[in-house]
Protein backbone atom coordinates (compact mmCIF):
# COMPACT_ATOMS: atom_id res chain seq x y z
CA UNK A 1 0.00 0.00 0.00
CA UNK A 2 1.45 3.59 -0.84
CA UNK A 3 2.07 6.37 1.83
CA UNK A 4 1.48 9.45 2.06
CA UNK A 5 3.24 11.66 -0.85
CA UNK A 6 6.64 13.41 0.07
CA UNK A 7 7.72 16.86 -0.76
CA UNK A 8 10.80 18.96 0.04
CA UNK A 9 9.70 21.40 2.98
CA UNK A 10 9.67 24.71 1.71
CA UNK A 11 11.40 26.00 5.14
CA UNK A 12 14.56 23.86 3.82
CA UNK A 13 14.50 24.66 0.40
CA UNK A 14 15.23 28.36 2.13
CA UNK A 15 18.17 26.70 4.01
CA UNK A 16 19.22 25.40 0.67
CA UNK A 17 18.79 28.74 -1.09
CA UNK A 18 20.53 31.07 1.77
CA UNK A 19 23.59 28.11 1.51
CA UNK A 20 23.99 28.70 -2.27
CA UNK A 21 23.91 32.90 -1.71
CA UNK A 22 26.70 32.51 0.57
CA UNK A 23 28.87 30.66 -2.02
CA UNK A 24 27.65 33.25 -5.11
CA UNK A 25 28.69 35.68 -2.38
CA UNK A 26 32.56 34.26 -2.01
CA UNK A 27 32.32 34.04 -5.97
CA UNK A 28 31.60 37.98 -6.31
CA UNK A 29 27.92 36.86 -8.28
CA UNK A 30 25.24 38.86 -8.57
CA UNK A 31 22.49 36.38 -8.99
CA UNK A 32 22.78 32.49 -10.26
CA UNK A 33 20.23 31.49 -13.27
CA UNK A 34 19.49 27.74 -12.64
CA UNK A 35 17.81 25.38 -15.49
CA UNK A 36 18.70 21.73 -14.19
CA UNK A 37 15.67 20.23 -13.23
CA UNK A 38 17.80 19.05 -9.70
CA UNK A 39 19.07 22.23 -8.60
CA UNK A 40 15.70 23.83 -9.74
CA UNK A 41 13.95 20.99 -7.07
CA UNK A 42 17.24 21.58 -4.83
CA UNK A 43 16.36 25.36 -4.18
CA UNK A 44 12.37 25.32 -4.50
CA UNK A 45 10.80 22.18 -4.23
CA UNK A 46 9.18 22.49 -7.70
CA UNK A 47 10.43 19.59 -10.19
CA UNK A 48 8.89 19.36 -13.61
CA UNK A 49 7.94 16.88 -15.71
CA UNK A 50 11.08 15.35 -17.32
CA UNK A 51 10.11 16.93 -20.49
CA UNK A 52 9.44 20.37 -19.44
CA UNK A 53 12.06 23.24 -18.82
CA UNK A 54 12.05 25.56 -15.56
CA UNK A 55 14.07 27.50 -14.48
CA UNK A 56 15.21 29.93 -11.57
CA UNK A 57 16.75 33.06 -10.68
CA UNK A 58 18.48 33.14 -6.86
CA UNK A 59 19.65 36.85 -6.70
CA UNK A 60 21.96 37.36 -3.43
CA UNK A 61 20.55 39.90 -2.17
CA UNK A 62 17.64 37.35 -1.58
CA UNK A 63 14.89 36.97 -4.06
CA UNK A 64 13.96 34.08 -5.71
CA UNK A 65 12.30 34.02 -8.91
CA UNK A 66 11.09 30.23 -10.93
CA UNK A 67 9.75 30.29 -14.51
CA UNK A 68 7.91 27.47 -14.34
CA UNK A 69 5.91 25.12 -17.70
CA UNK A 70 2.35 26.22 -18.13
CA UNK A 71 1.12 27.40 -14.20
CA UNK A 72 2.00 27.83 -11.21
CA UNK A 73 2.91 25.05 -9.15
CA UNK A 74 1.14 24.46 -5.85
CA UNK A 75 4.43 24.32 -3.79
CA UNK A 76 7.17 25.94 -4.73
CA UNK A 77 9.70 28.08 -2.13
CA UNK A 78 10.01 31.31 -4.04
CA UNK A 79 9.41 35.04 -3.62
CA UNK A 80 8.09 35.50 -7.55
CA UNK A 81 6.82 32.48 -9.85
CA UNK A 82 6.39 33.50 -13.65
CA UNK A 83 4.98 31.05 -15.97
CA UNK A 84 5.61 30.36 -19.10
CA UNK A 85 3.40 28.00 -22.47
CA UNK A 86 5.59 24.58 -22.33
CA UNK A 87 3.13 23.29 -24.71
CA UNK A 88 0.86 24.98 -27.29
CA UNK A 89 -2.54 23.12 -28.36
CA UNK A 90 -1.00 20.04 -26.07
CA UNK A 91 2.00 19.97 -28.47
CA UNK A 92 4.96 20.33 -26.55
CA UNK A 93 7.65 23.00 -27.51
CA UNK A 94 11.12 22.24 -28.39
CA UNK A 95 12.39 25.54 -28.15
CA UNK A 96 11.63 25.53 -24.07
CA UNK A 97 15.07 26.10 -22.96
CA UNK A 98 14.90 29.55 -24.70
CA UNK A 99 11.68 30.45 -23.73
CA UNK A 100 12.10 29.86 -19.90
CA UNK A 101 15.34 31.99 -19.98
CA UNK A 102 13.67 34.22 -21.52
CA UNK A 103 10.48 34.86 -19.14
CA UNK A 104 12.87 34.46 -16.06
CA UNK A 105 15.28 37.78 -17.49
CA UNK A 106 11.87 39.92 -18.21
CA UNK A 107 10.81 38.79 -14.39
CA UNK A 108 14.33 40.02 -12.99
CA UNK A 109 14.36 42.60 -15.61
CA UNK A 110 16.19 42.62 -18.88
CA UNK A 111 19.14 44.00 -18.02
CA UNK A 112 21.49 41.70 -16.08
CA UNK A 113 24.27 44.03 -14.54
CA UNK A 114 27.20 42.69 -12.72
CA UNK A 115 28.27 38.74 -12.80
CA UNK A 116 25.69 36.31 -13.10
CA UNK A 117 26.46 32.09 -11.95
CA UNK A 118 24.99 29.56 -14.37
CA UNK A 119 25.66 26.07 -15.24
CA UNK A 120 27.51 25.86 -18.33
CA UNK A 121 26.67 22.52 -18.66
CA UNK A 122 23.02 23.61 -19.47
CA UNK A 123 22.03 27.14 -20.33
CA UNK A 124 24.65 29.18 -20.17
CA UNK A 125 24.77 30.08 -24.75
CA UNK A 126 20.66 31.42 -24.36
CA UNK A 127 21.96 33.78 -21.72
CA UNK A 128 24.72 35.06 -23.63
CA UNK A 129 22.70 37.82 -25.42
CA UNK A 130 21.55 39.29 -21.97
CA UNK A 131 24.63 40.14 -20.40
CA UNK A 132 27.29 42.40 -21.36
CA UNK A 133 29.77 39.81 -22.18
CA UNK A 134 31.39 36.18 -21.30
CA UNK A 135 32.90 37.60 -18.53
CA UNK A 136 29.98 38.16 -16.89
CA UNK A 137 29.27 34.53 -16.72
CA UNK A 138 30.55 32.62 -14.01
CA UNK A 139 30.14 28.62 -14.34
CA UNK A 140 28.80 26.84 -10.82
CA UNK A 141 28.10 23.09 -12.07
CA UNK A 142 30.92 22.50 -9.61
CA UNK A 143 29.95 24.40 -6.77
CA UNK A 144 26.34 23.46 -6.89
CA UNK A 145 27.57 19.43 -7.15
CA UNK A 146 29.27 20.25 -3.66
CA UNK A 147 26.91 21.75 -2.40
CA UNK A 148 24.07 19.44 -2.75
CA UNK A 149 26.19 16.82 -0.91
CA UNK A 150 25.09 17.66 2.04
CA UNK A 151 20.71 15.65 2.74
CA UNK A 152 18.82 17.85 4.76
CA UNK A 153 15.51 15.88 6.57
CA UNK A 154 13.32 16.32 3.57
CA UNK A 155 15.83 14.91 1.20
CA UNK A 156 16.60 12.46 3.45
CA UNK A 157 12.68 10.85 3.80
CA UNK A 158 12.77 11.11 0.01
CA UNK A 159 15.65 8.90 -0.42
CA UNK A 160 14.11 6.15 2.00
CA UNK A 161 11.14 6.30 0.46
CA UNK A 162 13.32 4.77 -2.51
CA UNK A 163 14.90 2.74 -0.54
CA UNK A 164 11.05 1.59 1.09
CA UNK A 165 10.57 0.55 -2.60
CA UNK A 166 14.05 -1.30 -3.43
CA UNK A 167 13.08 -3.30 -0.09
CA UNK A 168 9.64 -4.28 -1.29
CA UNK A 169 11.42 -5.33 -5.01
CA UNK A 170 13.62 -7.90 -3.40
CA UNK A 171 11.33 -9.56 -1.16
CA UNK A 172 9.09 -9.81 -4.18
CA UNK A 173 12.45 -11.05 -6.32
CA UNK A 174 12.84 -13.61 -3.36
CA UNK A 175 9.42 -14.65 -3.72
CA UNK A 176 9.20 -15.78 -7.46
CA UNK A 177 13.07 -16.19 -8.73
CA UNK A 178 13.59 -19.44 -9.53
CA UNK A 179 14.94 -22.25 -12.48
CA UNK A 180 12.85 -20.93 -15.57
CA UNK A 181 11.29 -17.12 -15.11
CA UNK A 182 12.76 -14.74 -17.53
CA UNK A 183 14.84 -11.68 -16.53
CA UNK A 184 11.52 -9.77 -18.55
CA UNK A 185 9.37 -11.31 -16.10
CA UNK A 186 11.38 -10.57 -12.82
CA UNK A 187 11.47 -6.75 -14.41
CA UNK A 188 8.01 -6.22 -14.81
CA UNK A 189 6.82 -7.93 -11.22
CA UNK A 190 9.66 -6.06 -9.37
CA UNK A 191 8.75 -2.30 -11.33
CA UNK A 192 5.46 -3.56 -10.29
CA UNK A 193 5.82 -3.65 -6.39
CA UNK A 194 8.22 -0.67 -6.81
CA UNK A 195 5.42 1.68 -7.83
CA UNK A 196 2.72 0.42 -5.82
CA UNK A 197 4.88 1.36 -2.85
CA UNK A 198 5.42 4.55 -4.42
CA UNK A 199 2.21 5.52 -4.88
CA UNK A 200 2.57 6.98 -7.92
CA UNK A 201 5.13 6.15 -11.39
CA UNK A 202 8.99 6.61 -10.74
CA UNK A 203 12.08 8.70 -12.12
CA UNK A 204 14.04 5.88 -12.38
CA UNK A 205 14.22 2.18 -11.94
CA UNK A 206 17.65 0.63 -11.89
CA UNK A 207 20.12 -0.59 -14.08
CA UNK A 208 21.03 -4.26 -13.38
CA UNK A 209 18.32 -7.38 -13.79
CA UNK A 210 20.91 -10.33 -15.43
CA UNK A 211 21.22 -13.24 -14.32
CA UNK A 212 24.69 -15.01 -15.30
CA UNK A 213 25.93 -11.84 -15.72
CA UNK A 214 27.45 -8.73 -13.55
CA UNK A 215 24.32 -6.97 -15.14
CA UNK A 216 22.57 -5.00 -17.70
CA UNK A 217 19.23 -4.17 -19.12
CA UNK A 218 16.36 -7.45 -18.70
CA UNK A 219 16.77 -9.89 -21.60
CA UNK A 220 14.31 -12.49 -23.26
CA UNK A 221 16.41 -15.27 -21.01
CA UNK A 222 15.69 -17.53 -18.11
CA UNK A 223 17.22 -18.46 -15.27
CA UNK A 224 18.93 -21.45 -14.97
CA UNK A 225 19.62 -24.19 -12.08
CA UNK A 226 23.25 -23.30 -10.31
CA UNK A 227 23.13 -19.75 -11.60
CA UNK A 228 23.68 -15.93 -9.56
CA UNK A 229 21.15 -13.36 -9.94
CA UNK A 230 22.41 -10.01 -9.41
CA UNK A 231 19.75 -7.18 -8.89
CA UNK A 232 21.13 -3.69 -8.93
CA UNK A 233 18.16 -1.59 -8.26
CA UNK A 234 17.74 2.43 -8.22
CA UNK A 235 14.37 3.52 -8.29
CA UNK A 236 13.89 7.30 -7.94
CA UNK A 237 11.03 9.11 -5.61
CA UNK A 238 10.27 12.36 -7.43
CA UNK A 239 13.96 12.68 -8.23
CA UNK A 240 15.67 11.71 -5.38
CA UNK A 241 17.66 8.07 -6.40
CA UNK A 242 17.99 4.84 -3.87
CA UNK A 243 20.77 2.53 -5.21
CA UNK A 244 21.41 -0.91 -3.89
CA UNK A 245 22.51 -4.29 -5.36
CA UNK A 246 21.64 -7.70 -3.92
CA UNK A 247 22.29 -10.93 -5.29
CA UNK A 248 20.49 -14.48 -5.35
CA UNK A 249 21.05 -17.76 -6.42
CA UNK A 250 18.26 -18.87 -8.88
CA UNK A 251 18.00 -22.44 -6.93
CA UNK A 252 18.55 -21.08 -3.73
CA UNK A 253 21.84 -23.69 -2.59
CA UNK A 254 24.76 -21.67 -3.09
CA UNK A 255 27.40 -23.36 -3.66
CA UNK A 256 30.82 -23.88 -1.04
CA UNK A 257 32.81 -21.62 -3.92
CA UNK A 258 29.77 -18.43 -3.86
CA UNK A 259 29.52 -18.27 0.17
CA UNK A 260 32.89 -17.67 0.32
CA UNK A 261 33.17 -14.80 -2.19
CA UNK A 262 29.85 -13.81 -0.46
CA UNK A 263 31.83 -14.01 3.14
CA UNK A 264 34.76 -11.76 1.16
CA UNK A 265 32.08 -9.42 0.04
CA UNK A 266 30.59 -8.93 3.28
CA UNK A 267 33.59 -8.60 4.73
CA UNK A 268 34.70 -5.09 2.87
CA UNK A 269 31.31 -3.83 4.01
CA UNK A 270 32.13 -4.42 7.38
CA UNK A 271 35.32 -2.71 6.92
CA UNK A 272 33.34 0.32 5.08
CA UNK A 273 31.20 0.67 7.84
CA UNK A 274 33.86 0.33 10.36
CA UNK A 275 36.31 3.23 8.60
CA UNK A 276 34.16 5.47 7.16
CA UNK A 277 34.46 9.33 9.31
CA UNK A 278 34.05 12.84 7.72
CA UNK A 279 37.25 13.05 6.38
CA UNK A 280 38.47 9.74 5.56
CA UNK A 281 39.58 9.89 2.03
CA UNK A 282 37.61 7.74 -0.70
CA UNK A 283 40.50 6.65 -2.84
CA UNK A 284 42.33 4.81 0.65
CA UNK A 285 38.89 2.91 1.46
CA UNK A 286 38.67 1.89 -2.48
CA UNK A 287 42.57 0.98 -2.14
CA UNK A 288 41.73 -1.26 0.95
CA UNK A 289 38.67 -2.79 -0.34
CA UNK A 290 40.25 -3.69 -3.90
CA UNK A 291 43.46 -5.60 -1.79
CA UNK A 292 41.13 -7.42 0.63
CA UNK A 293 39.16 -8.68 -2.33
CA UNK A 294 42.26 -9.13 -4.47
CA UNK A 295 43.83 -11.52 -2.06
CA UNK A 296 40.32 -13.30 -2.03
CA UNK A 297 40.87 -13.51 -6.00
CA UNK A 298 42.50 -10.97 -7.68
CA UNK A 299 41.71 -9.10 -10.58
CA UNK A 300 37.77 -10.22 -9.82
CA UNK A 301 36.49 -6.28 -8.92
CA UNK A 302 37.12 -4.58 -11.34
CA UNK A 303 34.79 -1.34 -11.07
CA UNK A 304 34.51 1.49 -8.55
CA UNK A 305 33.48 0.93 -4.67
CA UNK A 306 30.95 3.02 -4.45
CA UNK A 307 29.54 6.85 -4.98
CA UNK A 308 27.24 9.79 -3.59
CA UNK A 309 24.04 9.54 -4.54
CA UNK A 310 20.58 12.30 -4.15
CA UNK A 311 19.08 14.35 -6.99
CA UNK A 312 21.47 12.01 -9.61
CA UNK A 313 22.45 8.73 -9.22
CA UNK A 314 26.28 9.69 -8.90
CA UNK A 315 27.62 11.97 -7.02
CA UNK A 316 30.31 13.12 -4.57
CA UNK A 317 31.86 11.58 -2.92
CA UNK A 318 33.57 9.12 -5.11
CA UNK A 319 35.38 5.77 -4.21
CA UNK A 320 37.23 5.55 -6.88
CA UNK A 321 40.94 5.65 -7.76
CA UNK A 322 40.35 8.29 -10.24
CA UNK A 323 39.45 11.11 -7.79
CA UNK A 324 40.77 12.28 -4.46
CA UNK A 325 37.22 12.81 -2.57
CA UNK A 326 36.90 12.88 1.59
CA UNK A 327 34.07 12.20 3.07
CA UNK A 328 31.75 14.72 4.56
CA UNK A 329 29.16 14.77 7.08
CA UNK A 330 25.73 14.85 5.19
CA UNK A 331 27.00 12.78 2.28
CA UNK A 332 24.76 9.82 1.29
CA UNK A 333 26.80 7.12 -0.47
CA UNK A 334 27.01 3.39 -1.84
CA UNK A 335 29.13 1.17 -1.21
CA UNK A 336 29.08 -1.91 -3.37
CA UNK A 337 32.40 -4.47 -4.09
CA UNK A 338 31.80 -6.98 -6.21
CA UNK A 339 33.47 -10.77 -7.46
CA UNK A 340 33.14 -11.64 -10.50
CA UNK A 341 34.41 -15.06 -11.93
CA UNK A 342 33.01 -17.58 -14.35
CA UNK A 343 33.13 -20.06 -11.76
CA UNK A 344 30.33 -18.25 -9.52
CA UNK A 345 28.36 -17.97 -12.38
CA UNK A 346 28.99 -15.40 -13.16
CA UNK A 347 29.57 -13.17 -10.11
CA UNK A 348 28.10 -11.35 -6.55
CA UNK A 349 27.96 -8.12 -5.74
CA UNK A 350 26.36 -6.65 -2.87
CA UNK A 351 25.57 -2.80 -1.98
CA UNK A 352 24.67 -0.49 1.25
CA UNK A 353 23.33 2.74 1.14
CA UNK A 354 24.96 5.08 3.96
CA UNK A 355 24.76 8.38 5.34
CA UNK A 356 27.83 9.93 6.73
CA UNK A 357 26.82 11.07 10.38
CA UNK A 358 29.48 13.07 12.29
CA UNK A 359 31.06 10.01 14.44
CA UNK A 360 30.94 7.50 11.50
CA UNK A 361 28.00 5.92 9.43
CA UNK A 362 24.32 4.93 9.00
CA UNK A 363 23.61 2.48 6.93
CA UNK A 364 20.26 3.35 5.05
CA UNK A 365 19.56 -0.21 4.06
CA UNK A 366 18.38 -2.72 6.94
CA UNK A 367 17.49 -5.57 4.62
CA UNK A 368 18.53 -8.85 4.05
CA UNK A 369 22.26 -9.44 2.01
CA UNK A 370 21.53 -13.38 1.50
CA UNK A 371 22.53 -15.11 -1.88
Amino acid sequence: MASEPLNLSPHLCRLRQQRVRKRLAELSVDRAILVGHENVQYLTGFRPHRLMQAAVCLETDGRCILAAPNQEPELAAADEIVTFSAQWHSTLRQEQPEIAIATLVNAVGSNLGGRTAVEYSGCGHHLSQYVAGPDCLVDVDRQMWQIRRRKEADELAMIRRAIECTEAMYVRAREIIAPGISELEVFNQLHAVAVDVAGEPLTALGNDFQCNSPGGPPRDRTARDGELFILDLGPAYRGYYADNCRTIAVNRQPTDEQVNAWQAIVAVLDMVEDTVIPGASCRTLFETAQAMLDEYCPDAFFHHLGHGFGLFPHEAPHLNPNWDDTFQEGDCFTAEPGLYTDELKAGIRLEQNYRVTSTGVERLTNFSLEL
